[in-house]
């Protein structure tokens, strides 16, 4: 049997749809294909269906001006980056931010560089100047 979609979440191809959206404040079909169509090319019916999808799952609305349909989003880009951590945190990290946060911290890939920002982050959130 099928696992039921979670709309709450964007699919990899609507991520990539959404961030061009995010980055141009939104735009036609035309519009947003330009831009998508830089990294590969897809047809204006896929564009469209997708997008269609998008507006039906609520991240997107569309208004009309002259004969085209305008998308612009209907969440901010921040908030669907809590929703997604929320998410991740809860399925992946059994709803416990710190671990998340120490499996990220272990990473090899992460810098110095960017564990002295995340103590930054850290301190300005806690109300702690000091290091």
């Amino acid at each position: 049997m099928r696992k039921k979609q979670d709309n709450s979440l964007l699919t990899e191809v609507e991520l990539e749809f959404m961030t061009v959206v995010w980055a141009t404040g939104g735009g036609t079909v035309r519009d947003i294909l330009a831009v998508l169509n830089k990294a590969q090319e897809r047809a204006y019916t896929s564009v469209a269906t997708v997008l269609k999808i998008m507006e039906q799952k609520g991240f997107l609305t569309s208004e009309r001006e002259d004969r085209s349909l305008i998308y612009p989003p209907a969440i901010p880009k921040t908030e669907y980056q809590k929703t997604s951590l929320k998410n991740l945190s809860s399925k992946l990290f059994n709803g416990a931010p710190a671990a998340l946060v120490a499996r990220l911290v272990e990473d090899e890939e992460v810098t110095d560089d960017m564990l002295v920002e995340m103590r930054a982050l850290l301190n300005e959130r806690l109300g702690d100047n000091e290091n």
